[in-house]
């Protein structure tokens, strides 16, 4: 609650609304303290009550949707959640690459009593939805058509395709249950995938292009990994939950190519899979080169060599071969050619040809995020409720002594 009272201090935050304060609104230059001490003071009228206030956050991709737009949505889902009629301030932000706006308020009532928070993160969800018109169903089964598009060559691959939309895979009984918002969404059978993986074929192309985009680009893009932590409301710090690089950025920006890498308890990551949105192609890392090649920065490892060895099929299995070699421009030739630089028509046929994959890629990864999301905090305010607890306790102490 503070964090948001002291982003308007601070002029880093906008307060778009503040509603049901009573005769506290009729009085002239109040602070946003006076606000927190009303809420305090509501919230203080149920003991019973384990986290009283209600703190959360709507957001949306980019700014797509203004600080208007956002006050209506945060308006309606309060109504539909039950708190229509509570004390409440709406703080716009816009510190972030995504719009976003907080709602403070209390699960407590006038009355004292709770309002009913229910399986509340569900229903948080499901308003939201209602509210900006998604339906959750039809939108499921339109991701899970997309994902079926997808080329990719073990089970896992398949889940995390799912997974990094937003969506929870189990398996069971021969069946893949996808959920979101807290509940199943649809299904997907064991033999449907494991049809998709059987037809599965390396673009090796694709890859030699990609060796040739990370030449060209780690120099200008650091590819060392660090930590992404998970986002809470009120910009607060919280344990690593994924991990990403200013390479892995770049890819997923400028070619639609999403890295994601595998690591636990925030120890460096172990592996990674490629994910080509572009192309709807899923690899594993080591398909492109090894992992620590992929992370170490280009100031502590030796140049690329120009003839990159690329894994070709052949009869005999898969042997190295440097039938392809990748030019310090970043182009593809054949290791029989001479490494001459390309013509200006080739540059130009190059560029067309990116300025369409660019503006497709844009089209497709658009598709997947979601518009409109939330964010509800379980914590406990710290000033009406630590404090309490903390005086608490040093007056056990005193009686005990």
């Amino acid at each position: 609650m503070r964090y948001n009272t002291n982003k308007v201090d601070k002029d880093k935050g906008e307060l778009m609304k503040v509603a049901n304060f009573g005769a506290l609104q009729a009085l002239q230059n109040l602070r946003p303290k006076d606000y927190v001490n009303y809420l305090e003071a509501q919230s203080a009228a149920s003991s019973r009550t384990k986290y009283p206030q209600l703190h959360a956050v709507i957001s949306c991709k980019g700014r797509s949707h203004s600080k208007e737009e956002l006050t209506t949505i945060a308006e309606q889902w309060l109504s539909g959640m039950g708190y229509g009629e509570q004390p409440y301030l709406l703080v716009f932000h816009k510190d972030t690459a995504n719009n976003h706006i907080h709602i403070v308020s209390t699960r407590v009532g006038r009355d004292g009593k709770k309002i009913n928070d229910s399986f509340e993160k569900i229903r948080a969800y499901e308003v939201l939805n209602r509210v900006v018109g998604v339906d959750e169903k039809q939108q499921a089964n339109k991701d899970i058509e997309k994902v079926l598009d997808y080329s990719f060559s073990t089970r896992a691959q398949f889940m995390m395709v799912h997974e990094a939309q937003g969506y929870s895979l189990k398996l069971s009984d021969g069946k893949y249950q996808i959920s979101r918002y807290g509940k199943r969404q649809g299904t997907v059978s064991l033999e449907q995938v494991n049809t998709k993986i059987g037809t599965f074929s390396k673009d090796i192309n694709r890859l030699a292009q990609l060796r040739a985009v990370f030449a060209k680009y780690r120099n200008q893009y650091d590819p060392a990994v660090v930590h992404v932590p998970a986002p809470l409301p009120g910009n607060r710090p919280s344990a690593p939950s994924g991990y990403t690089s200013a390479m892995a950025q770049m890819l997923s920006d400028k070619f639609g190519v999403q890295i994601i890498f595998h690591g636990k308890d925030g120890k460096p990551p172990y592996g990674y899979t490629i994910i080509d949105h572009s192309r709807k192609m899923v690899y594993k890392g080591k398909d492109l080169m090894p992992l620590t090649e992929f992370i170490t920065p280009s100031e502590d490892r030796h140049e690329i060599s120009p003839k990159a060895d690329i894994k070709k099929p052949t009869v005999k299995g898969w042997v190295s071969q440097p039938e392809e070699i990748i030019t310090e421009n970043g182009y593809v030739q054949s290791a029989k050619d001479d490494l001459t630089e390309p013509t200006e028509k080739e540059r130009k046929s190059v560029s067309q040809e990116t300025a369409k994959v660019t503006d497709y890629i844009h089209e497709t990864t658009a598709q997947w995020i979601t518009n409109i999301q939330i964010d509800i905090s379980d914590d406990i305010d710290d000033e009406a409720i630590h404090g309490r607890n903390r005086r608490r306790k040093r007056k056990a102490r005193t009686n005990t002594r």
